[in-house]
């Protein structure tokens, strides 16, 4: 409650929060947001300008553009929302796990997490997608396994920093289980520093999914997603330029939005640049 008092107090991160939650709410309801189908192609009316029928235009298949963009948002921030939050939850687990019993069972998921993080996140994400192939539930799986283990580490220290607190001990003195000492003092103290973390990388993920798409690798056609909107406006870069604008733009805005919520995050909870630095 009391981060969430320091968060209101914080124009620029009031200002990310509810930009986030309007394009969030925006992508749910997009069925009945979105002025046109965003598949229906019409071949007649392809590179039209700006109308009434078509706010931004459409594109090189007569597609509307803005209808595209809004039903991205679906595959592109809600779909790596989703990502983010399997990987925060299955992290936190095995972080927990790793942090409050150390032992065996630390060495054991550390020496997996070791194999993992030696190689680089890009190549991995690139190697899983060879292997599974493109789509959309290999992308997510790719995103997740990529990050799940810098997570593990990343929350595994901050169980053990919590551990270590003179009221955990306190509480195992007295004989409280160790579920009660997890869920009632090591896990409120943590999720403000998790959530940070998540905050703080989920512009990533949506860098990734689309970057993904971008090259081909990641969402296919037709379904609307904002990298392979890129792709697509690539081709037609020198007929029609500004298409590649709008989707550009709103992977910029989002991401930019999670990045400086996540500054206004971790500085309202007070987090020293060492818990949350790779």
């Amino acid at each position: 409650m009391r981060l969430i008092e320091r968060l209101k107090k914080d124009r620029l991160a009031v200002l990310c929060a509810g930009i986030l939650l309007v394009i969030i709410i925006v992508g749910i309801f997009a069925p009945f947001i979105a002025p046109n189908s965003p598949i229906d192609v019409n071949v007649k009316e392809k590179i039209a300008g700006v109308s009434w029928k078509y706010p931004l235009g459409t594109d090189h298949l007569g597609r509307c553009i803005l209808s595209r963009l809004i039903y991205g948002i679906r595959t592109t921030v809600v779909l790596s929302i989703a990502a983010m939050m399997t990987t925060i939850l299955i992290g936190t687990l095995l972080g927990l796990l790793a942090g409050y019993f150390r032992g065996k069972v630390d060495e054991i998921i550390m020496r997996i997490c070791d194999v993992f993080l030696s190689i680089p996140s890009e190549i991995m994400i690139l190697a899983i997608v060879g292997i599974l192939g493109t789509g959309l539930v290999n992308i997510v799986s790719a995103a997740i396994i990529a990050k799940l283990a810098w997570y593990t580490r990343m929350i595994r220290t901050i169980v053990i920093k919590y551990s270590d607190k003179g009221y955990i001990h306190f509480a195992k003195v007295n004989g409280l289980s160790t579920g009660h000492i997890m869920k009632k003092h090591i896990l409120p103290g943590a999720a403000g520093e998790i959530m940070v973390l998540a905050t703080l990388d989920t512009g990533s993920v949506i860098l990734t999914i689309s970057a993904l798409s971008f090259l081909g690798l990641g969402v296919q056609a037709p379904t609307p997603e904002w990298g392979m909107m890129l792709n697509e406006a690539k081709n037609i870069m020198t007929v029609a330029p500004l298409q590649m604008l709008f989707p550009g733009l709103a992977i910029v805005l989002v991401v930019a939005a999670f990045n400086f919520l996540g500054d206004s995050l971790q500085t309202s909870h007070h987090i020293k640049g060492d818990n949350i630095t790779r």
